[in-house]
């Protein structure tokens, strides 16, 4: 399946907990000001691959960890990165995708192709980046309404569950 993407990191550290493979999607409606990529938001930019070509180099490197589906917005172009988030949970990866969306949006909106994408994801990194809110003391988002979902805990509860780091 075609994919447009800005690119790839195979070895982040910043995407989320251990060593993740992460996939910058092309394509942002939500033009937050502060973005950091805001090289993303053009839907046309980047360059366009093959999820199977992306699944393949993830899948070289044995020390990972996780994905991230980071962007752009992910959401935006949801059936490709439901297939990409497949192949991570197939390899015993973790997955995490971050959006300008909020969860109550997403499931308002209630589109298919995105629920499915959701229900295939560990951790949602939900919410616009705003920038009167950005905070350098945060985890693995910029700013203080971005929120970290557990998703199967919010699935299965129907509350929203905040995703909580483990304990070594």
């Amino acid at each position: 399946m075609k994919i447009r993407i800005a690119g790839t990191v195979n070895d982040s550290i910043v995407d989320g907990p251990g060593l993740r493979f992460t996939v910058f999607t092309q394509g942002c409606s939500h033009h937050c000001p502060g973005c950091h990529n805001p090289e993303t938001h053009d839907p046309m930019g980047g360059k366009e691959e093959d999820t199977d070509e992306i699944i393949a180099k993830m899948k070289k490197n044995p020390l990972l960890s996780g994905l991230t589906l980071s962007g752009g917005d992910p959401l935006e172009q949801a059936a490709p990165c439901l297939e990409l988030a497949k192949a991570a949970h197939g390899a015993g990866l973790n997955v995490w995708t971050y959006t300008g969306y909020t969860w109550e949006a997403l499931a308002e909106k209630n589109d298919a192709d995105q629920m499915a994408l959701l229900r295939e994801t560990d951790v949602l990194v939900d919410g616009p980046f705003i920038q009167a809110q950005k905070s350098l003391e945060l985890d693995y988002c910029g700013s203080k309404n971005q929120r970290l979902i557990d998703v199967p805990a919010t699935l299965k509860s129907g509350e929203i569950t905040l995703w909580k780091p483990p304990v070594w």
